[in-house]
């Protein structure tokens, strides 16, 4: 008997999980496609009817989802019934890095994965395909596939089967449609080169043959971890390479342009900026640095261990030339942040420079006002781990006896009255607009903006008085209020 797909199962319904399914929807409407997440409030905002409230922001979304939702594509918690009528399952479950135990603070924690693998073998029927989306360490299929193998173990189960597959996402959070749906390749890792086949014809829908590669499953798996840890290589060497501007008077921007152009290198991944986040990049490379460790290799480890240390050091960096700016202290002085995620485009603050960079504000006694478009005043709460100020409630009390700083939210950007300075971490495209000449009129002299981000006009800030320090711009050192 041959064996078709018609249903498709996604377990997580996050950043990979939603978007993917939806734009696979979209492409194939003679499947059916179930995602299913334990989370009852984060299926809700999938299904709720206003469609500007889905739990994930990313352009072109919505108008997916707005044609498949309830056609064919569907979001439910109803893990059971997903998992009996699927032909294929993909896990796209988080993995965060480990925060004890062996390999706490490098490896991945692969809880949730082994609680899918477990729940797939209880709950199919027939042969049924697993498919690896989440970004893995190296083997983990391995360990799935035994997890499988022990359900088919007995005779009420012995018509079971599976396969298990490695087709890691390759997506960049503010692009993610745009990457699903035109792929700079699409990766599929296996031993069973039906089910390759079969997955690989999904997405022939839309993707032509050349762009689909195969490899045995663990070249898939680390091909995924060595991605993220050469972009994020090239994020911190160019970051490191903005400091020496500063002290030598190149500009950063001018600098990567021109080895930009060298095509052995090219231009993405080049532009400086408060440090790399989001969910994988520093994820992925302790995650190679475990692994390089495990194996005795630890020249590699240190390499990619250094990565992360420069991504660090930089966003400390950034605090304390605020703090110098300020004359030395912040202390009570109001700041205003300008974004929080990670980068434009999208609401997701996982690793964001911003988490660290606030912190070390608050902690150095900032009074901080903080907007972002698309990013809530609670997930900022969960981030900072510190409540936004209220004046007259009790918890605010530490804070001020400790002479440390607080925050606030804001929805708008009304927010520049008596503020010392602003300090863009964000590249939302409404922060290139600031009217700075009115902005000047309400802040304390001298006030100061920092652009982390480069996005701002230079020649209207220096026209409204305001101090600047741009990110790798030496040119910008030596102001005439800087001391």
């Amino acid at each position: 008997m041959v064996f078709k797909i018609k249903n498709i199962s996604c377990i997580g319904a996050g950043f990979v999980g939603g978007p993917t399914m939806s734009v696979m929807a979209s492409k194939c409407n003679d499947l059916f496609f179930h995602v299913v997440d334990i989370n009852d409030e984060r299926i809700d905002a999938w299904n709720n009817e206003d469609l500007s409230r889905l739990p994930i922001f990313e352009p072109g979304l919505k108008e997916i989802i707005e044609n498949t939702r309830n056609k064919n594509l569907l979001f439910t918690t109803n893990i059971k019934a997903a998992i009996e009528s699927a032909d294929i399952i993909f896990i796209s479950v988080n993995t965060p890095t480990k925060t004890r135990g062996i390999g706490a603070g490098k490896s991945s924690d692969l809880k949730w994965v082994e609680a899918c693998a477990r729940q797939v073998a209880e709950f199919s029927k027939g042969h049924t395909i697993i498919v690896e989306k989440s970004t893995l360490p190296v083997r983990t299929a391995e360990v799935i596939q035994k997890i499988l193998n022990s359900a088919t173990s007995d005779l009420e189960n012995a018509k079971k089967s599976f396969s298990v597959l490695s087709n890691p996402e390759f997506l960049a959070e503010g692009t993610a449609i745009r990457d699903l749906e035109n792929p700079d390749r699409v990766l599929i890792g296996g031993e069973d080169k039906s089910a390759m086949l079969l997955l690989s014809q999904i997405y022939e829908n839309w993707v032509p043959k050349e762009k689909i590669l195969f490899t045995n499953i663990w070249s898939s798996e680390l091909a995924k971890l060595t991605s993220n840890a050469f972009l994020a290589q090239r994020v911190s060497s160019i970051n490191s390479i903005s400091a020496i501007c500063e002290v030598t008077g190149a500009n950063v921007r001018e600098v990567s342009r021109a080895i930009g152009k060298d095509s052995r290198i090219g231009s993405k991944f080049l532009d400086s900026g408060p440090g790399f986040g989001g969910s994988c990049f520093k994820k992925d490379i302790l995650n190679l640095v475990y692994l390089a460790e495990y194996f005795g290799l630890k020249e590699v480890a240190k390499f990619w261990e250094e990565v992360v240390n420069i991504n660090n050091w930089h966003q400390k960096r950034i605090a304390q030339i605020v703090v110098q700016k300020l004359f030395g202290t912040i202390s009570s002085k109001k700041i205003i942040i300008l974004g929080f995620a990670f980068k434009a485009n999208t609401n997701d603050t996982r690793e964001s420079a911003a988490i660290r960079i606030c912190k070390d504000l608050i902690y150095e006694g900032a009074e901080l006002i903080i907007h972002d478009p698309k990013v809530s005043m609670l997930q900022i709460e969960k981030d900072l781990q510190i409540k936004q100020f209220s004046s007259g409630k009790n918890e605010n009390i530490d804070y001020l006896n400790n002479n440390i700083g607080n925050w606030q939210f804001s929805n708008n950007l009304n927010i520049f009255d008596d503020a010392h300075a602003v300090l863009v971490l964000t590249e939302w495209e409404e922060y290139k607009y600031i009217e700075w000449d009115k902005v000047a009129k309400r802040m304390v002299k001298p006030a100061w903006i920092f652009d982390a981000r480069s996005i701002v006009n230079i020649d209207l800030v220096k026209k409204s008085g305001l101090n600047l320090w741009s990110l790798g711009d030496g040119s910008q050192q030596g102001t005439k209020d800087e001391i």
